[in-house]
């Protein structure tokens, strides 16, 4: 496998999502309950209170069966009904505590897991997002949340009610004949070998659904974010068929699990109706030899009643839980990915820096990569101090951008180092080393926001008067006033309201309100035409006035004013020099300009490697 540079794109991963049991991912997300535990035990409590309630009543029911409607006594009607009707309030108040202050935790949790998961996924380096489908991520963050919420806590409450009411009705069973009882209960593991046998397939059925339900997601959003391309080339048919081979998985999946529910369903109904005609059976045999009251009969069949659905819920829990494993596996997955740089132990920050920054004999290649392939860089390096501009130049692919990432350190060099006014950054916090250094990305990054919030999330909290004398800077207070709502006009990624110069002009407002010493310009003019080219380069050179710049760039128009000018070819620099002097060696960087220069030139020399027998030391 070739090494991964700025213009490759890395397989999808994340099919293979390694297999967890139930125990290990509960206890993973556990902890993240931390503060809600109280709340948890008054559900419980709230859960207890309800089943004693339960209780109470079918006893009651008992006494009112064979004393007031067995004897036609309306006299012993009114005690028993009067605390049934005060035990039915006290456990539907109870109840609706219970159930309100269970809802209100669970989506605490989801909240609070969802955020968790959230800021560990903004660490994680840009391979990651490149390795992973966007819309698959999504789901990860949808769906699979919500099943590790079933999990911990829903099903943690649930499995307590479930059990304690359980309990309570068989104590009642027992002590109103201990004899029937024990008889009947004997077919009560039958729940648990049902639920066992079908287990191990929901689990598998929930898996698939779940990765198919992402990859529907990852096409949908795909097709949208690309919607031009779909319409122009006429992909609408294969569009439609990228969905329906998703969907079909998605389809085939649903299908399965609803089959599997409802036959589990289907025999536990039959094991329930075993249970009750045993009882009847043993109940009428026992009332006909005059050991048993028709009341006790109704009051025990009541308690099997409400037993046996506990009972199936503390089985239909496991199915859940095992279903919601599938979950809890992807997610867990996205968490055991590692950020690939972290903030220093003992972190050096001497205040604002002048912003002199030096790269020693860098080399790096992608995580994932093959190493013995050429990496990304290799024995890189320059110096660039305050008000100088190096510009860093060479064919698609040979590395250039990866030095950005360096440079912001969302990557650490595998050899030697960069350094800002001599301090290693990997020594510096990493907000701090983002403040000091300003990235002015390729892709234009827009907020789906106002004008006023694009540009104000270069300093957040600046003041209007300070956003308005960036606009003006950058040439963009004059196209921003003419907007229909001026600077409270909205914009997003794909408004068709400003055109790319203009949202050029609002990023380069946004980084010089930002005030960094050092400035990182990634091909600042990629994909604006020759006119809004040069209304951006004046607003750039505002920007780089007194700033350390690095610009990478296949654009020369800038290279005349350049204090250092690196062509990198393969990782690696094959000249460095001034521009005129670089044209005066007639190497690979005048080929370069020649390929901007001359229209008559065989462009099927930009396709050729730049590097050449001989080499130039920086």
């Amino acid at each position: 496998m070739s090494h991964m540079n700025e213009d490759e794109e890395p397989e999808h991963e994340g099919e293979d999502t390694p297999t967890i049991p139930a125990r290990t991912a509960f206890r993973r997300f556990w902890p993240l309950t931390r503060g809600l535990r109280g709340w948890l035990l008054i559900v419980w409590l709230c859960t207890v209170i309800a089943a004693l309630a339960e209780t109470g009543a079918i006893l009651l029911f008992s006494e009112l069966t064979d004393n007031a409607l067995q004897k036609g006594s309306l006299a012993a009607f009114w005690t028993p009904a009067a605390q049934w009707l005060g035990i039915a309030i006290v456990g539907a108040l109870v109840a609706y505590a219970g159930n309100s202050l269970a809802a209100w935790t669970t989506e605490r949790f989801v909240m609070r897991l969802r955020e968790h998961v959230f800021d560990h996924v903004q660490r994680l380096p840009p391979h990651f997002f490149q390795r992973h489908r966007q819309g698959d991520l999504l789901s990860r963050l949808t769906g699979d949340v919500e099943a590790i919420e079933t999990m911990v806590v829903s099903g943690l409450v649930g499995a307590a009610s479930a059990a304690f009411s359980a309990l309570f009705y068989a104590a009642a069973a027992f002590w109103l004949r201990w004899d029937l009882a024990a008889a009947t209960f004997v077919l009560a593991p039958l729940f648990w070998l049902a639920a066992r046998r079908f287990s191990g397939s929901i689990r598998d059925v929930s898996r698939a659904g779940r990765v198919a339900d992402g990859a529907i997601t990852s096409v949908v959003e795909e097709s949208l974010g690309n919607i031009v391309l779909t319409q122009a080339y006429d992909r609408r048919d294969a569009e439609r068929r990228r969905l329906g081979d998703e969907a079909r998985a998605w389809f085939r999946a649903s299908v399965r699990s609803s089959r599997l529910g409802e036959a589990y369903e289907q025999l536990v109904q039959v094991i329930e109706t075993v249970c009750v005609l045993a009882v009847i059976g043993i109940g009428a045999w026992e009332i006909s030899a005059g050991r048993m009251t028709l009341g006790q009969l109704l009051a025990f069949a009541a308690f099997l009643g409400y037993l046996y659905p506990p009972v199936r819920g503390l089985a239909q829990l496991g199915l859940t839980v095992t279903a919601a494993t599938a979950g809890a596996e992807r997610l867990i997955e996205i968490m055991d990915a590692q950020p690939s740089v972290t903030d220093p132990r003992h972190p050096s920050d001497t205040g604002r820096p002048d912003g002199t920054v030096e790269v020693r004999d860098a080399g790096f290649a992608y995580p994932g990569a093959d190493r013995a392939a050429a990496p990304a860089l290799q024995g890189l390096s320059f110096t660039v101090g305050p008000g100088e501009l190096a510009i860093v130049t060479g064919p698609s692919g040979a590395g250039k951008s990866t030095l950005s990432k360096l440079l912001l350190r969302f990557y650490d060099p595998d050899s030697g180092d960069i350094l800002l006014d001599g301090v290693p950054l990997r020594e510096l916090p990493l907000a701090r080393l983002r403040e000091y250094v300003t990235l002015l990305p390729q892709e234009t990054l827009v907020l789906h926001d106002t004008v006023r919030a694009n540009i104000a999330c270069g300093r957040p909290g600046a003041g209007e008067r300070a956003i308005e004398e960036a606009a003006r800077a950058a040439d963009a207070h004059d196209f921003i006033t003419r907007l229909p709502q001026g600077y409270d006009t909205g914009v997003d990624p794909n408004s068709a309201r400003l055109s790319g110069g203009q949202l050029q002009r609002l990023a380069i407002a946004r980084a010089l309100l930002r005030d960094s010493p050092v400035l990182v310009l990634d091909e600042p003019t990629t994909g604006l035409d020759a006119m809004a080219a040069r209304r951006v380069v004046k607003p750039l050179r505002r920007l780089m006035a007194g700033r350390t710049t690095v610009m990478i760039t296949h654009d020369l128009n800038l290279a005349p004013d350049a204090d250092r000018i690196l062509v990198i070819d393969r990782g690696r620099v094959v000249e460095t020099g001034r521009h005129e002097e670089l044209l005066t060696r007639g190497g690979a960087y005048a080929r370069l300009h020649r390929s901007q220069n001359n229209a008559v030139m065989d462009t099927g020399e930009l396709r050729l490697p730049l590097t050449y027998e001989s080499s130039y030391s920086s």
